[in-house]
């Protein structure tokens, strides 16, 4: 069985976008597995600008129309078809391409499935309410109407799904996360702060930074030594300087994108990671420190809160709330205070990562997910 992933982009884990880092990190991983699988992307910008890789990959050129699909990918189509058994994986919602492209490969009996990355949460679809729902009921609704099965990350895409159609066959699955390794900084920050972060796109309505940057400065006024490091960029970044002006001064750093040792090398300094999202599929960034060992403070939307009570490595908010951020991250900075042996939290969060993340136990899910699909 030939595995494609097809994806609006390259796949390049240094990027922003938590898509193109998931769906590197799966096909590398089917790769080493020994599974048959590519990586197919649209894009505007043809060139090979990504890190090397271990798996196949084809770009396609985007078109003007959003429904327009390339000559070049049609016909890499029909010759899948003829192929023997095949899986396309579908990656994002509300693509337009995708309608085409789903109605091809209807026409040419090819089974997919339909990975949303968060785009079917009941927050997600409220963001521009009313053109989602005419777009839904015009292409999107037979997009997951022919779909093999909905690939679900986490609980609430299922709960958003069912509200569009409770008759789909959705699967949750999350996907595995291969840990890091500690890096030496190449600045180490001076000791003594207790530090509080953040990794991702500085888009409020997605990320919740405003309850991030109020919950903090409503706890760093109770705590000089609080410090809160911003890494990413974004559409809300003047915002966000705004926001920050309400903390204590200094105690806000943003740091700008950021990738890999460098990225990494940071996150290891962290005392607490925070990510107060409204929506989310599963988010890379909190796995990125957790598996370094830095404990962390999730809403109940990033799908990561049955983990983080599960193995005990942070605190879970109901909603992102400012009150309930600070509260969170008083309980958090009390055991940092304490330091008594065996109270650190490293240990679970690495352990939740390597339990409950290990790519060599979700494979065999992934690989039933596409016989499914083939049988369906």
């Amino acid at each position: 069985m030939k595995i494609i992933h097809l994806i609006l982009g390259k796949a390049n884990p240094e990027r922003m976008n938590g898509v193109n880092k998931v769906v590197h990190a799966l096909a590398t991983q089917q790769h080493r597995a020994g599974l048959d699988v590519a990586v197919w992307g649209i894009t505007a910008d043809l060139t090979d600008n990504y890190p090397a890789r271990e798996f196949a990959t084809r770009l396609f050129p985007a078109r003007r129309n959003p429904f327009g699909l390339a000559p070049a990918l049609a016909q890499a189509l029909r010759q899948l078809a003829g192929a023997g058994p095949a899986v396309v994986h579908l990656h994002g919602a509300f693509i337009p391409v995708y309608f085409t492209v789903a109605r091809r490969l209807a026409a040419l009996r090819l089974p997919y499935v339909l990975t949303p990355h968060g785009s079917y949460s009941p927050a997600a679809l409220r963001k521009s309410r009313l053109a989602k729902l005419v777009y839904q009921r015009l292409f999107e609704s037979y997009l997951l109407r022919r779909a093999a099965r909905v690939h679900c990350l986490g609980e609430s895409e299922v709960v958003g799904v069912r509200a569009l159609n409770p008759r789909l066959a959705t699967a949750l699955l999350p996907y595995g996360f291969e840990p890091p390794q500690a890096v030496v900084p190449a600045a180490p920050a001076a000791p003594g702060r207790f530090r509080v972060g953040f990794c991702g796109r500085l888009d409020d309505h997605h990320k919740g930074l405003a309850c991030l940057l109020a919950g903090f400065a409503e706890f760093a006024h109770q705590v000089p030594a609080a410090e809160l490091w911003i890494i990413g960029d974004g559409p809300d970044r003047a915002r966000v300087d705004f926001w920050a002006e309400a903390a204590p001064a200094g105690s806000v750093q943003l740091l700008g994108s950021r990738y890999g040792d460098e990225k990494i090398g940071l996150l290891g300094q962290l005392d607490v990671f925070a990510h107060t999202s409204h929506y989310e599929g599963l988010p890379t960034a909190v796995l990125e420190a957790v598996a370094l060992g830095v404990p962390c403070v999730v809403t109940e939307a990033t799908n990561l809160g049955s983990y983080v009570r599960d193995f005990g490595c942070g605190e879970v908010l109901a909603a992102a709330s400012p009150t309930l951020l600070a509260a969170a991250l008083h309980r958090l900075h009390a055991r940092w205070l304490a330091q008594v042996p065996g109270s650190s939290l490293a240990p679970h969060c690495r352990d939740m990562v390597a339990t409950a993340f290990c790519w060599p136990r979700l494979l065999p899910a992934y690989q039933q997910l596409y016989q499914q699909a083939l049988a369906a």
